[in-house]
């Protein structure tokens, strides 16, 4: 099936009510991109955060009048900033394929290979994870799953227990079993990512050992290994917490960090674990340390 798409550039202030007025003119799905390369850190909780130009895109089905649709919203938005309109057909992919153009065999530290379904790497000396991209974040290609991945597969996790905060796709739990870790325990606020951590470790062969929890099923305990790849609000705002999950001589790794963030970050967690040297990926840290 073809789309018929419709996209503009607008100001921050008119965004939300434009992606509205699509809606109502019976828009398909309406979404954001960034218009001008222009970061937007992490929100508050409640807050939704938005680019100073912001190119809003509407998606109709194939009988719809877009040019009648245009000046309807032309009229509408008469005193708002509208330009670099685009309207176009676009043909409909095989989504759940189409990614594997992308998506290849990935090794790190020489132990782990993280690989899509039939492209799994047999190697001695190594363990491979199967994952496919789904709704939860984490397969290993952005840089902050990427520098935890180097951090597990660079260490001997045998017969350790892990703590994986904010797990995602379940991509660290999995791996960290794989590695030798002795049982890994995934939280997330996202049931999507409870879901995808267990469809995951399914997949691998290691539902035994992963054990899923919303936070508010989590009963915390202290872990040999601590791992959070979140965001730095949330790091900062929880360092108290996270680090007490922490046993007596356990490691945390904490990733998720713009590089401007690190020092924040390492100073609300100096009171409770002994930090390393940051390591640096791209524009992204991981800070790890021991708690004594």
């Amino acid at each position: 099936m073809a789309w018929q798409q419709i996209s503009v550039i607008t100001d921050e202030d008119s965004a939300p009510k434009l992606a509205d007025y699509f809606d109502s003119l019976g828009a398909v799905s309406v979404t954001y991109m960034d218009a001008e390369d222009e970061p937007v850190y992490e929100p508050a909780i409640g807050e939704t955060k938005i680019w100073s130009n912001t190119q809003v895109i509407a998606l109709y089905e194939l009988d719809a009048q877009p040019e009648l649709i245009k000046s309807q919203v032309i009229k509408k938005f008469a005193h708002a900033p509208l330009h670099n309109w685009l309207i176009e057909d676009i043909q409909d992919q095989a989504w759940e394929r189409a990614w594997m153009e992308y998506y290849h065999p990935m090794k790190f530290a020489d132990r782990l290979w993280v690989c899509p379904t039939d492209q799994e790497q047999i190697e001695p000396g190594t363990v491979c994870l199967t994952l496919d991209p789904g709704l939860a974040f984490g397969t290993g290609t952005h840089p902050t799953t990427a520098l935890c991945l180097e951090w597990l597969a660079s260490h001997d996790l045998t017969g350790k227990t892990v703590i994986d905060y904010g797990c995602g796709s379940g991509i660290l739990a999995v791996a960290a079993i794989l590695l030798g870790a002795k049982e890994a325990h995934a939280v997330d606020i996202d049931p999507q990512a409870i879901t995808a951590t267990q469809d995951n470790a399914i997949k691998n062969n290691v539902l035994d050992k992963i054990h899923t929890y919303l936070p508010e099923q989590f009963k915390t305990f202290q872990a040999d290994v601590v791992l959070a790849n979140i965001l730095a609000k949330p790091l900062i705002e929880m360092s108290e917490q996270i680090s007490n999950l922490v046993s007596l001589n356990g490691e945390l790794v904490l990733s998720g960090i713009l590089h401007e963030q690190a020092e924040s970050v390492r100073t609300a967690y100096q009171p409770y674990i002994s930090l390393n040297p940051p390591v640096q990926q791209e524009d992204w840290i991981r800070l790890e340390g021991v708690k004594h």
